[in-house]
């Protein structure tokens, strides 16, 4: 997601400081290059070796004739996007008021003046997080096009974003967005339907291909809203439903306001009706009544006959050929943008294989989750020209 970025990481006195050796290899792991850049403050809490170790680089503790800031952040530098993280209450405050006594704030200040792209993920007491002037610099930071990782507000602290949290606000700062003013709606996971009180009927979707989506649309520019009855996002608006008729009733009325819709949940074919009460588990005849549900790219085709919609197409058998043809009679059925279509033995797994159909072709994607969901990101995009 990050393959070839130059990331200058400009580290405070936050304890949170303690999280940036395993931030910065996350930022590795994603394929960027990272520079470090510390105040003093946070020279007390982790040891600039330790950021050495984790960047591969020499570490800058001070601004010397070197002009490091300029070399790092200015209009010809090596960085591509700077990240304050953590950004303490005195950081984020001396930024919005230009004020630069620090290698990190230089290093800030030079970047604002020359376009840099900036991400600020805050870390600090809640109370600090909640004096008017801290939100006020907050603002005025962000009235200048600076992306802000929120933090999780937990026990009393604004405690600095988790690190997938912040290499996603990264990958938005720094990439084109093409989906930029876009609002787009990502259906994820299984749904179940209930049997009676206690047990369900479901499938083996884990919903990691959905959120892959969602992550790249938002990394691409786009407003997302995630359906699923899964885990909350950093980067997308969760509409958490259970059962195939939540989740299409959900879609159906996101789809007002939406501007495309990637219907990647495995969502059930069939419901029951639920018994108001747990079934005995000592019953030897029991016939469970299935219902076909409605399809959900099907409803909202109905109701809006010119939204793209992105259709995904899951088989059990069959080789690419019988997968094309059905991935194409689907699209044509309900006039898709294309189909994302594969075989059910990737469901669950890390790793994934793809085609990705349309009316004349169809494309192979192999690899991981996050570049399938880039894949489709960008094919979307190309869609809304």
């Amino acid at each position: 997601m990050l393959e070839g970025v130059n990331v200058v990481l400009g580290v405070s006195g936050s304890i949170a400081a303690v999280k940036t050796v395993e931030l910065a290899h996350e930022l590795r792991r994603e394929g960027a290059n990272v520079r470090a850049v510390m105040t003093d403050s946070a020279r007390g809490i982790v040891h600039p070796w330790a950021l050495e170790f984790a960047t591969d680089h020499d570490v800058v503790t001070e601004i010397t004739g070197s002009v490091e800031h300029v070399e790092l952040c200015g209009r010809e530098g090596w960085g591509d996007v700077l990240v304050l993280a953590p950004a303490t209450a005195n950081t984020v405050g001396k930024v919005a008021a230009a004020v630069d006594d620090t290698p990190v704030t230089t290093c800030a200040t030079t970047a604002l003046g020359a376009g840099l792209p900036v991400v600020v993920a805050p870390a600090m007491h809640e109370p600090m997080y909640d004096h008017p002037g801290v939100l006020d610099a907050i603002d005025r930071v962000q009235s200048w096009g600076v992306e802000f990782v929120d933090p999780r507000v937990e026990e009393g602290k604004a405690k600095i974003a988790t690190e997938a949290a912040i290499v996603t606000g990264v990958a938005r700062a720094a990439a084109d967005r093409p989906l930029d003013g876009e609002h787009v709606v990502v259906t994820a996971g299984a749904t179940t339907e209930s049997v009676d009180p206690l047990r369900t009927l479901s499938n083996r979707a884990s919903g990691r291909t959905g959120r892959a989506v969602a992550r790249a649309c938002y990394v691409r520019g786009a407003e997302v809203t995630l359906v699923q009855n899964g885990p909350e996002v950093p980067y997308a608006t969760v509409e958490r439903v259970e059962s195939a008729a939540e989740m299409t009733a959900a879609v159906a009325d996101l789809a007002e306001d939406a501007d495309a819709v990637v219907s990647a949940a495995a969502i059930s074919d069939y419901t029951v009706e639920t018994a108001p009460e747990k079934i005995s588990s000592g019953q030897t005849d029991l016939t469970l009544e299935l219902t076909p549900t409605p399809k959900l790219i099907d409803t909202v085709r109905a109701d809006h006959p010119s939204l793209p919609i992105v259709g995904f197409k899951v088989e059990t058998e069959g080789d690419d050929d019988r997968l094309v043809e059905r991935a194409r009679a689907l699209r044509d059925r309900v006039d898709l943008a294309f189909v994302v279509a594969n075989d059910a033995s990737v469901m669950g797994a890390t790793e994934t294989r793809a085609l990705l159909v349309d009316a004349d072709s169809a494309a192979e994607y192999v690899g991981d989750k996050t570049g399938l969901g880039l894949r489709v990101a960008d094919e979307l995009a190309a869609v809304l020209g």
